[in-house]
């Protein structure tokens, strides 16, 4: 129904005195506070890799490029020696890299134009005929295609062609063959012929395909790639005509797509994770683990079904013994029927017989005992998995050895660890991973081992403007909801003003539901608590029922009062702050996006104390919502059954039947193709508010879906115009 994108991390230096020269710097100097445009010129980091041998780590990273009007995708490499960082790629189209296991390519996805294609890219994202990419009509016929690059450096050239996009990849262990896989291809006279007969008609569920795993020789893409040269024009029509990769041949197929590929470390089998189609989760059965023997010596394998449950499964990666496959499970139950508890991390026995059911497969769950959530792992060297791990307001590191192995806390600094990495087939122990805390913005860092977190250090400065900025302190609240039960959040004070009282305080919810405020650094427009805090808010953001990080009986504590009882914590908290004399009573506000947007709008048809709200696709109803979202199976579980089942909570917690009583002037923002909150909702919540001579204003944003990830101007006017709004009704001055 909502699974909110993932948080984007950011950080500064950890080491003491670096701290104490800083706030001996900022005594002497006042520091500026932080402006609207530099918080949206922060850089994420979308992966990071460690090189087979442990000595370089691999960087893709994400900001805002505003003359193209993109967030800009680029490849950057650290060499520990001599400890440099250098820009390896600059079409700013490229992501999901992964290193060859001889560490001599990189292979990575990229929609920019293929070099052997008339109109190429040239390394600013700009194309070869001068035009600016983004202006160009063929931009939205750009698809993923699968591209390598040396760590050394020189040009990137395209390994796959075709009309549709690459879905994922996986280098061979002998890093001699990629393995990729595509929708079905069509052959040139097929295309030809479903445009004669449909035009511009998309037949819904009609036009549908599975996926083809594909191999193609590392040695056959060069040997083509040398052939067609650099100033090569477009592909031979022979080729065009067959639809697949030239030298491509099929390994597998399916009726479904292909979520991630990865090989056994002995190059035995491939295994893969499906979703559907159709992209959206309708049937449980679309979404399981697959096994594909690569000693076979037939043209095709029939893949072999490793699970079958009520689990959507992700992050999938091989044991250093070549026995066991782990994943991770985000959605979904594999101990029974479906339910969405915390995230939690599995392993499978993947040993190669067909005849065993999936039923009869060992599964092992790790990190059984902990109380929070897996929110991801790396496998190390020695059989065993590091894991950053959610508990209350931090996310750090914790390792073990087995399944029923003791859970050991690796030390290091508070504060939120993200996407650790290491190589599991290296004799070296280094980790590298994402860090932040609440005045730290995210950057890389790398440590010689697990033991050594504290003695890491950072090997991307990206985000050191926000260093040098009056940065907002924050800390955890604690509070009792109207049952009895506790509940924790977060406090983020305005510059200057940290543990002051009687604040203006504007109440910032976070979608998920499942996601947890706390102790880490965001910068973008779905996280501007910062922005916030600096305008002169008081920033309460609850971990309300539902949230992450406090145990599963606390997660599913929603089911099936999807707002009401998550509702009531928050309002809990208001009451608390109000009473402890942190909070002024005469100037609330509250906001939040996704699931944040739909408890906004359950919230102020619940109480009239707020003076502003600013939701973003959040819904008012939810029998639209199952059926036009993505998520449709959580739906019917957080909601207790579908619609015909459940009628009456359908209707019960929809703000919709309530709006009546909605007197809190209201800023709506939406993704004009957005999926998993259909934008009629926020059309609806509009009507339904200018009926009531409510004061209201919606904002649309063309081409964008839930994650407004198109054009950053889009989320940059978002957040200008929301601190507007809260500025206007709110009842404070002084907004950016």
């Amino acid at each position: 129904m909502f699974r909110t994108l993932m948080r984007r991390l950011i950080l500064r230096s950890p080491l003491l005195f670096v701290i104490s020269i800083s706030l001996f710097t900022q005594a002497q100097t006042p520091k500026p506070k932080l402006a609207l445009d530099e918080f949206f010129n922060s850089v994420s980091f979308d992966a990071i890799k460690i090189s087979p041998d442990g000595n370089n780590v691999l960087i893709a990273t994400e900001r805002s490029d505003w003359d193209q009007q993109i967030f800009r995708k680029d490849l950057w490499l650290y060499r520990a020696t001599p400890g440099s960082l250098t820009q390896l790629t600059q079409s700013g189209h490229d992501s999901s890299p992964q290193w060859s296991p001889d560490g001599q390519w990189i292979a990575f996805l990229s929609e920019r134009k293929s070099g052997d294609a008339k109109g190429a890219d040239d390394d600013d994202g700009k194309r070869k005929d001068g035009n600016s990419k983004n202006k160009d009509k063929e931009k939205d016929n750009d698809v993923a295609q699968l591209f390598l690059i040396s760590p050394n450096g020189g040009e990137a050239f395209a390994i796959t062609s075709g009309e549709d996009e690459v879905h994922s990849f996986a280098w061979s262990s002998d890093s001699k063959a990629i393995y990729f896989a595509t929708r079905q291809p069509w052959t040139k006279q097929q295309n030809d012929d479903h445009k004669k007969d449909w035009k511009d008609v998309k037949r819904y569920r009609g036009d549908e395909r599975g996926d083809v795993i594909f191999r193609i020789m590392l040695e056959d893409a060069q040997a083509r790639h040398a052939a067609l040269g650099a100033n090569a024009k477009e592909t031979p029509e022979a080729e065009k005509d067959s639809g697949v990769t030239p030298g491509a041949v099929a390994i597998a197929r399916t009726p479904l797509k292909v979520g991630q590929i990865t090989i056994s470390h002995d190059g035995q089998r491939l295994a893969f994770v499906t979703s559907s189609a159709s992209d959206r989760q309708e049937k449980n059965e679309d979404f399981d683990l697959y096994l594909v023997n690569l000693t076979n010596n037939a043209a095709e394998a029939t893949p072999i079904r490793l699970t079958s449950n009520e689990a959507l499964e992700l992050n999938l990666e091989w044991s250093p013994d070549n026995r066991h496959l782990f994943f991770q499970v985000n959605l979904g139950s594999l101990e029974r029927k479906y339910e969405d508890p915390q995230p939690r991390l599995y392993s499978i026995d993947a040993q190669l017989d067909a005849g065993t059911p999936p039923e009869k497969r060992e599964i092992q769950r790790w990190f059984t005992g902990y109380p929070g959530e897996v929110v991801r792992y790396t496998l190390l060297a020695d059989g065993s998995v590091l894991c950053a791990c959610r508990l209350g307001t931090e996310v750090q590191l914790v390792s073990q050895a087995t399944p029923k192995a003791a859970i050991v806390k690796r030390e290091g600094w508070p504060g939120t660890y993200e996407t650790p990495a290491a190589a599991p087939q290296s004799p070296s122990s280094r980790i590298a991973f994402a860090y932040s805390s609440i005045e730290r913005p995210t950057e890389v860092y790398l440590a010689d081992g697990a033991d050594k977190l504290s003695q890491a250090h950072p090997i991307t400065s990206f985000n050191k403007l926000f260093t040098e900025r009056d940065l907002p302190l924050a800390k955890p609240y604690h509070w009792t909801s109207s049952d009895g039960t506790p509940v924790e959040g977060m406090l983020m004070y305005p510059p200057g003003k940290f543990e002051a009282k009687n604040l203006p305080m504007f109440v910032f919810i976070h979608g998920g539901p499942q996601d947890a405020d706390g102790d880490h650094f965001q910068a973008d427009w779905y996280g501007w608590d910062r922005l916030a805090a600096t305008a002169g808010w008081l920033v309460f953001e609850p971990n309300y029922r539902g949230s992450t990080g406090y145990g599963d009986k606390f997660a599913l504590a929603i089911v099936p009062a999807l707002f009401s009882s998550p509702g009531r914590d928050i309002l809990a908290g208001v009451d608390a702050l109000v009473k402890d004399g942190l909070a002024d009573p005469s100037r609330l506000t509250i906001g939040g996006y996704s699931y944040g947007g739909y408890m906004t709008n359950w919230l102020i048809t619940q109480t009239t104390r707020f003076r502003a709200a600013v939701t973003g696709a959040g819904g008012v109803e939810n029998v639209a919502g199952w059926g036009n979202d993505d998520s449709t199976l959580d739906d019917t579980y957080f909601l207790g059954g579908r619609p015909w089942d459940k009628p009456d909570r359908y209707n019960s917690e929809a703000a919709i039947f309530q709006i009546n009583k909605v007197r809190t002037p209201t800023h709506m923002v939406a993704g004009a193709d957005d999926i998993r909150v259909p934008v009629l909702e926020s059309y609806l919540l509009d009507r339904a508010l200018h009926e009531l001579n409510v004061p209201s204003n919606l904002l649309i944003f063309p081409g964008e879906g839930h994650d407004l990830d198109k054009n950053p101007w889009h989320g940059k006017i978002k957040v200008r115009e929301e601190l507007k709004w809260l500025e206007k009704y709110g009842g404070i001055t002084g907004a950016n």
